[in-house]
């Protein structure tokens, strides 16, 4: 597994993000029964890039917390049997499954984490889980796929004992 992580924020958070973050992100592999080693990227922004981010790439313009960048279709994801006709979905040099990038904003992190009364780092990781599942096509979109992802990210947080 291999997580490459960029900082652009003057932020630092109480706990080590890269020890959390691949925490995470292994038991997000695991919990959709991955068979691949994974490739991931984090970017750790501010609010005013994440501003930008969003309104780049979804015409909002306005900050957000986490934004999700899967490199693969979820069609593929459906069947990891059939990853291996998809030559494009994994790194040429390590053969690891390539899923996408992941953005977060070190200040919405701060924020939320006093709004909703819990640690920095539950935040951090509830942020993580939330990005992770929509790199593998999870969604909540409508009240079904937004009921099944409430439920991935529970139990993948309470399996990690990072609770509220």
């Amino acid at each position: 597994m291999s997580l490459f992580i960029e900082i652009e924020s003057n932020i630092d958070l109480p706990f080590s993000v890269e020890e959390t973050a691949q925490l995470v992100i292994d038991a997000t592999l695991e919990y959709v029964n991955c068979p691949y080693e994974a490739e991931v990227n984090l970017l750790l922004t501010t609010n005013n890039s994440m501003r930008q981010f969003n309104k780049e790439y979804r015409s909002i313009d306005k900050t957000t917390d986490v934004l999700s960048f899967p490199m693969l279709d979820e069609e593929i994801l459906k069947d990891f049997s059939k990853l291996e006709e998809h030559l494009e979905a994994f790194h040429p040099e390590t053969g690891e499954l390539v899923l996408g990038d992941i953005i977060v904003s070190l200040e919405k992190v701060l924020i939320q984490a006093d709004e909703y009364g819990h640690s920095v780092r539950r935040e951090f990781a509830f942020l993580v889980t939330h990005s992770m599942l929509h790199l593998f096509g999870y969604d909540h979109e409508n009240e079904d796929e937004r009921q099944k992802m409430e439920k991935a990210q529970k139990e993948l947080l309470d399996q990690l004992q990072i609770s509220r």
